[in-house]
């Protein structure tokens, strides 16, 4: 709450208000207005009871009208901001259907290019309302124009199922969503807090965005239920023009909410982690008690590995999740060993299936997807071995719990150019193929 407070503060001093209006502002859009307001009349009434040996000038506090008024303006042009750029996100993602390219017959393009229709809105506001400097903003517009131009004119294949455009297209949203954070840390990205505090902002964005999902689709399917009895066909009207510009709309949305709505969700999220934590470590060892039942190896399936591809970057990014939602000053507790055994576990899941892949390699060749299968599963296997060293050390009084998050927050930049080198230098080396 004191990073969001200061990010706050910052933001709110550059916009021209006074530092008490700021603070309060500040107070209200992290959930601590009425604490704030009785803070600053204590230390009203202190003042002016006071005995004072030479008469001060007449004071010019503002009234909790005017910091009111401020605060209702502030968030008025917020909302009105958000709503815009919300706006703008919907319309683009279905501005390609306006020229005929529709899901059922362009996926290829929609593939590609849905990230760079609707990030830019939300990297946009965060821009805007994180007080983005002129050079990053032009720093980010080259990135997101140099991703379009790289996904959309590299020779693919023409077959929309090639192995390099797929790999491209699935690796594309992440790599979009860590220029967002870049516009969310306002700049700062070598700030390891920072690049936390955008890993908790992501988990509350999750949670934000899954609400108003489930929100959607019943008021989507009651709208549909309703209009249907009246003889009104709303079906391709509801399906095809509004769920898709909504659901790319809500990206902004959800957005603005994890980011100046911090209350109740952002201690749900930890809750969550904790919650899911040792039901992942279960299944990790148990994982690892059948391989080694069944002769220490598993078979080399290909199903069967992007499997357990997906189950590690989810525990990857479980174990970030939880190492940004913690407290860094409270001591070790029975949630960092179980924290630690869901890494160790992991990490030897990893290697198991490490020699899977090498088996597959041996067998069967080179090529793109089991190129970035074994790249990905090495860059896991280092974050997973440091993070492991780290969480045994930190149980052990022999390593401070900060050291574990610079190492989360610093390998946020490996994954950053793994992303690069997927999308940017595999298509050329295996010919687009």
């Amino acid at each position: 709450m004191e990073s969001a407070l200061r990010r706050q503060l910052d933001t709110l001093a550059d916009l021209g208000l006074e530092p008490s209006e700021a603070f309060l502002v500040a107070a209200k859009r992290i959930g601590a207005y009425q604490e704030a307001l009785k803070v600053i009349d204590r230390l009203e009434t202190a003042d002016s009871a006071s005995p004072r040996a030479d008469p001060a000038p007449p004071p010019q506090p503002s009234s909790r009208r005017s910091i009111i008024a401020v605060e209702q303006s502030a968030a008025t042009d917020e909302f009105m901001t958000m709503g815009i750029l919300a706006c703008g996100a919907g319309m683009a993602s279905r501005a390609p259907a306006l020229f005929g390219m529709s899901f059922e017959y362009q996926g290829d393009f929609y593939g590609r290019n849905l990230s760079l229709l609707v990030l830019p809105f939300l990297a946009g506001y965060f821009a805007w309302s994180h007080g983005l400097s002129a050079r990053w903003t032009v720093r980010l517009a080259a990135v997101f124009a140099a991703s379009a131009a790289i996904i959309n004119l590299y020779p693919f294949d023409g077959d929309e199922s090639g192995d390099t455009l797929l790999l491209a297209a699935l690796h594309l949203p992440v790599l979009m969503w860590l220029a967002v954070g870049a516009a969310h840390c306002g700049g700062d990205w070598r700030n390891h807090k920072k690049r936390l505090d955008f890993v908790r902002f992501t988990g509350e964005w999750g949670i934000y965005y899954g609400m108003i999902a489930i929100g959607g689709t019943v008021l989507t399917g009651l709208a549909a239920a309703v209009f249907t009895i009246i003889g009104a066909d709303v079906v391709e009207l509801i399906g095809f023009w509004i769920t898709p510009a909504a659901a790319a709309g809500s990206v902004v949305v959800a957005g603005w909410l994890a980011d100046t709505r911090k209350g109740v969700l952002e201690r749900l999220a930890p809750v969550l982690t904790r919650l899911f934590t040792p039901m992942f470590t279960v299944l990790m060892l148990s994982f690892l008690a059948a391989a080694i039942i069944s002769g220490g190896g598993i078979e080399a399936s290909r199903t069967l590995l992007i499997i357990f591809d997906v189950l590690l970057l989810v525990v990857a990014a479980l174990v970030l999740y939880s190492v940004a939602a913690r407290d860094p000053q409270a001591g070790p507790n029975i949630f960092d060993v179980a924290q630690t055994a869901l890494v160790i576990a992991a990490l030897l899941a990893d290697l198991f299936v490490l020699s899977a892949m090498v088996d597959r390699l041996s067998e069967f060749g080179a090529t793109p997807n089991r190129f970035a299968a074994l790249g990905i599963n090495l860059v896991l296997l280092v974050n997973l071995a440091g993070a492991a060293w780290l969480y045994v050390g930190f149980l052990r009084g022999r390593v401070s719990f900060e050291r574990l998050e610079r190492w989360q927050a610093d390998y946020a930049n490996v994954y950053a150019v793994w992303l690069a080198v997927v999308i940017v230098v595999l298509p050329p080396v295996f010919g687009f193929a």
